[in-house]
C-alpha cells in the first residue's frame, strides 16, 4: 500500500515537469542543474503548504508555466490529432488543461512531504540535457527500523524562447508522455474511434475530478473554521 502512494505521488510529480518539444536553445548542463535543483525545491515545498486552496495555487502555476501544453496535448493524441477539426483541436487543448490541473489534485498530495531528493548527474545530448535524480521517500518505520523507497528519475530538459522546461521525464525507462498516450489510444477505442465522443467523455471526466476538487477544498476549509472556533 505504501509502495503504491509513493508511486501515484511520483505520477504527480511527474506532471508536473512534463512539457514538449519547441524551438530548442542551446543549454549547458550547469544550466539544466541549476533549473532541476531550484525547480525541484519549489515543487516540494509547494507540497508543504498546509493550506490546500494555497497549494493548488502553487503547484498550477508550476504546471502552467513549465509544461508545454500545445506540444504535450498534441502529443497524447498522436495519429488521431490530423483527424480533428480546427475547432476540435482548440476545444480538446482547453479539456485537457482542464483535466490535467484536476487531475493530479487527485493523488495523495500530502504524501509527498516525505519525499526528498538529489541530484545524480547531467548528460548533454544535442540541444537537450538528461537529469538524473534519485528521490527517496521516508515510509515510516517497521518493527522498530526506518522503512523507505528510492526511485530513479531522468528529467529531459531543453531551453524554448529562453526559458527551461522539461521534455518528458523516464521512471525505470517509461516514459509519462507515452503512458498518456496509451491512456487516451484506450479511451479513444472504447468510443469506437469517434473524436465527438472521446472529447465529451473527457469532458465529463475533468468536470467530475473537478467537482470534486471543490468538495474537498470546502471540506477542509470548515474544518479549520471548526477547529478555530474551538481553540
Amino acid at each position: 500500500m505504501k509502495s503504491n502512494k509513493f508511486l501515484q505521488v511520483i505520477t504527480g510529480c511527474l506532471m508536473l515537469f512534463a512539457a514538449g518539444v519547441c524551438r530548442a536553445e542551446d543549454m549547458s548542463t550547469a544550466e539544466a542543474l541549476d533549473f532541476a535543483a531550484t525547480k525541484g525545491e519549489e515543487l516540494l515545498m509547494s507540497f508543504q503548504e498546509p493550506d490546500l486552496a494555497e497549494r493548488y495555487r502553487r503547484l498550477d502555476e508550476l504546471f502552467v508555466t513549465y509544461i508545454d501544453i500545445d506540444y504535450v496535448s498534441r502529443f497524447v493524441m498522436g495519429k488521431y490529432w490530423r483527424q480533428m477539426t480546427a475547432e476540435q483541436q482548440k476545444r480538446y487543448r482547453d479539456i485537457f488543461v482542464r483535466y490535467g490541473l484536476a487531475y493530479y489534485k487527485t493523488l495523495p498530495l500530502d504524501y509527498a512531504k516525505n519525499l526528498t531528493y538529489e541530484i545524480k548527474g547531467a548528460e548533454k545530448e544535442g540541444a537537450f540535457v538528461n537529469v538524473a535524480t534519485n528521490v527517496h521517500v521516508n515510509l515510516g518505520s517497521q518493527n522498530g527500523q526506518p522503512e523507505g523507497q528510492d526511485v530513479t528519475l531522468i528529467f529531459r530538459l531543453h531551453k524554448a524562447d529562453g526559458i527551461i522546461k522539461a521534455v518528458d521525464v523516464k521512471v525505470a525507462e517509461s516514459s509519462l508522455l507515452l503512458a498518456y498516450r496509451g491512456k487516451f489510444y484506450e479511451m479513444i477505442a472504447q468510443d469506437d474511434g469517434e473524436i465527438e465522443w472521446f472529447l465529451e467523455d473527457l469532458a465529463d471526466l475533468a468536470s467530475s475530478l473537478e467537482y470534486n476538487l471543490k468538495e474537498n477544498v470546502l471540506q477542509q476549509q470548515n474544518s479549520l473554521e471548526i477547529e478555530a472556533k474551538n481553540s
